[in-house]
């Protein structure tokens, strides 16, 4: 029988601050083996949070609730200890800015050898020449002297393929790759795509891909979910949501990307409302030119979509992973 190899259920996430604020509400996705998954959406949508409650590293102030099974094992639930052995080496993390991620007063080497030494229980002796391998592996030139180096002598695409070779060094089934380009030239984002490309495949990994660049989702991933105000709003299959988007948010984002020179974008109106702002009904109904007055009374359910090419999307698969899914009252009109 298949097994997911990651499966969040109904997650939730709020901060305790003086009134507890839920910032993730009711989220869930499913990852198989060697699959990338990417979820999309503005900056303040709650995606980062998303993938932080993953593998328990939310802020010590945010609890969340609902479950998140890795090979049948909720973490959610899992003692430290157990969550440790997991954490690093079968799910790792490729953070989005390597300069706040990275320890300045450590070399590269020495933070990559320390993983090795962590999860893989060898010598620092061994360790190090282990990472000058994966230093390699992730293309840097002169690994030997590289690894002695801090992170501020390295350009931004270095650092960026350090803790690429940080997050692989223990051949972890799960990469969660959140923004691996961001603040990268053109170039050199290219290159950390081709990259991560050539060792998912060397590696037989899974990744979770969270971007706002909907170019990187439509090349790497199998199937999309779209994130707006702590919310999944539209979730199918790559090719389906690029040739047939049946949420107004989805719309606007594609609306928002150049199509040719010259030409004028069409950037979604407004804002990504503060959580604790978010108005009645429909979240994104401040933003959308299709709204109606249904829209503002009550905040609609993710449901199967009916498609002209599938008829009802319910009928084709009973899992719902495999559904063309859209949180709109308005999603066969618009």
């Amino acid at each position: 029988m298949h097994q997911d190899l990651l499966s969040v259920e109904n997650l939730n996430i709020s901060f305790a601050n003086d009134k507890p604020l839920k910032i993730v509400d009711n989220v869930s996705f499913k990852i198989g083996q060697e699959d990338v998954l990417g979820l999309v959406g503005e900056s303040g949508c709650g995606k980062t949070l998303t993938a932080l409650s993953v593998i328990k590293l939310l802020p010590a102030n945010a609890f969340s609730s609902g479950s998140v099974l890795f090979k049948g094992k909720n973490l959610l639930t899992l003692e430290d200890k157990k969550l440790r052995d997991i954490r690093g080496k079968k799910i790792s993390m490729i953070f989005q800015e390597p300069m706040t991620s990275l320890n300045p007063v450590f070399t590269v080497g020495y933070q990559i050898a320390e993983v090795l030494m962590t999860h893989e229980n060898i010598s620092k002796k061994q360790a190090l020449k282990e990472t000058v391998g994966l230093l390699r592996d992730v293309r840097i030139p002169s690994p030997e002297l590289r690894m002695k180096e801090y992170p501020h002598q390295m350009s931004g695409g270095m650092r960026q393929r350090v803790m690429i070779a940080m997050a692989i060094a223990c051949n972890p089934s799960l990469l969660i790759a959140d923004e691996p380009t961001t603040a990268l030239d053109v170039t050199i984002q290219a290159q950390v795509l081709e990259l991560l490309g050539g060792l998912k495949e060397k590696n037989r990994m899974s990744i979770l891909l969270i971007t706002h660049d909907l170019g990187i989702v439509a090349e790497w991933a199998h199937r999309i979910e779209v994130m707006y105000a702590g919310r999944i709003v539209e979730k199918a299959d790559v090719k389906e949501v690029f040739t047939n988007p049946r949420h107004p948010y989805t719309i606007g984002l594609f609306e928002s990307l150049p199509k040719q020179k010259g030409e004028r974008l069409s950037p979604i109106p407004g804002q990504v409302p503060k959580m604790d702002e978010l108005p009645p009904g429909c979240k994104f109904s401040t933003r959308c030119r299709y709204v109606v007055k249904e829209c503002r009374e009550k905040e609609p359910e993710l449901v199967p979509v009916k498609t002209p090419h599938l008829g009802n999307s319910a009928r084709v698969d009973s899992d719902e992973s495999q559904r063309h899914l859209s949180r709109c009252i308005r999603a066969m009109e618009i």
